[in-house]
């Protein structure tokens, strides 16, 4: 068997559940979130898929607490832990906990997701740290952890000062609904009550610049949970790509810059999932001319929050070193508009999207 890095975007209406399968002799796997509870049925398929004595997972990944990120997982986990679709090796998260014992201090669904943990699956919480946080440290080089098979990952984010940003934020959240940040067991209690989150048996069952009208149309994302988004750099047998979450740019152009090799203006890999599905908050002009890649993975169906941004997928266009490849995995009306005859001014690239119609695309790097 070759080599293989493959990547599938499932179909998770606005938002994420990225399935990642690499190896040399056997197959591994990487599942980053699992979308809105809505688009859980198709997270569920894909899974339902792996066949009976392998469900090994290498590593799933949380990446931070807004809804079309984490409810999937929140119904994947509210399973009894032998009944799990997966067998994960370690789980990604960062609750309350992690963020006090940080020094730090989300939401409801955070705790939610938090209890589940605690008693599903203690030993496996963000086992590569020592179940402590999943986060940068100020003045060290960025975390490095090898997965089975010598699958590199590089912590981008979050950095300290965003997950404080997000602790203030978890506990108003929390507050609304009558909890305290870290009270599991309450949270478990709400759990019980929050039927949409249950199993179906029950819970306990051209030109390389960027013009100056673009660059205006840029803005910073300064959401809280948004900047607590894990990112990370993951590289397999030459191959690499950049999985962003919803990662704030800043945090990313400076992690990234201390990745890229002396002599060089930009770090070369393979692909990069955009973050926050093609959000223009989330890009910057200094991220794109730190970046040299060739494929851009956007995920959204768009109908919710109108993603993508037309400025931002213009800058991932204008930017880039390379003819760029845009993959979508919806179809719709807010990533038609990308067809390369629909943009003859605009220099060459492809855009790829979805032969099935409800969604779901993959690419082999």
């Amino acid at each position: 068997m070759n080599p293989f890095f493959r990547i599938e975007m499932l179909p998770a209406q606005q938002g994420d559940a990225i399935w990642i399968e690499y190896g040399t002799t056997r197959t591994r796997r990487i599942l980053i979130d699992a979308g809105p509870i809505d688009a859980f049925d198709d997270v569920e398929a894909k899974l339902k898929t792996l066949p009976d004595g392998d469900k090994r997972v290498e590593l799933v990944v949380i990446t931070h607490v807004d809804n079309d990120h984490i409810e999937g997982m929140i119904r994947l986990f509210a399973e009894k832990r032998q009944k799990w679709l997966i067998a994960p090796e370690d789980i990604w998260f960062n609750g309350y906990r992690h963020m006090h014992e940080a020094g730090l201090l989300g939401g409801r669904e955070g705790d939610f997701l938090s209890a589940l943990l605690h008693r599903r699956a203690l030993s496996l919480w963000n086992k590569h740290f020592n179940n402590k946080a999943v986060s940068t440290s100020p003045r060290q080089a960025l975390p490095v952890i090898e997965l089975a098979d010598g699958m590199k990952i590089t912590l981008l984010s979050p950095s300290p000062p965003k997950l404080t940003n997000m602790a203030k934020k978890w506990v108003r959240d929390v507050d609304k609904h009558g909890l305290k940040p870290g009270d599991l067991d309450g949270a478990w209690d709400q759990l019980l009550n929050h039927t949409k989150l249950h199993p179906k048996d029950g819970i306990l069952g051209g030109p390389a610049g960027i013009d100056e009208a673009l660059r205006k149309q840029l803005k910073t994302d300064q959401s809280a949970a948004n900047g607590s988004s894990i990112a990370f750099l993951a590289e397999f047998e030459g191959k690499s790509c950049l999985f962003l979450g919803d990662a704030h740019a800043a945090i990313i152009a400076n992690a990234i810059q201390t990745l890229i090799p002396a002599g060089e203006q930009r770090l070369k890999v393979d692909a990069v999932k955009v973050s926050h599905h093609g959000s223009r908050n989330n890009i910057s002009k200094k991220l794109l001319d730190l970046i040299n890649a060739r494929h851009f993975l956007v995920s959204t169906s768009g109908a919710k929050y109108k993603h993508p941004n037309k400025p931002a997928i213009k800058a991932i266009i204008q930017s880039s070193l390379q003819d760029p490849v845009l993959w979508f995995n919806y179809k719709s009306d807010f990533t038609r508009p990308w067809e390369e005859t629909l943009n003859p001014n605009l220099r060459t690239y492809q855009a790829r999207y979805p032969q099935n119609p409800s969604g779901g695309i993959g690419i082999e790097l």
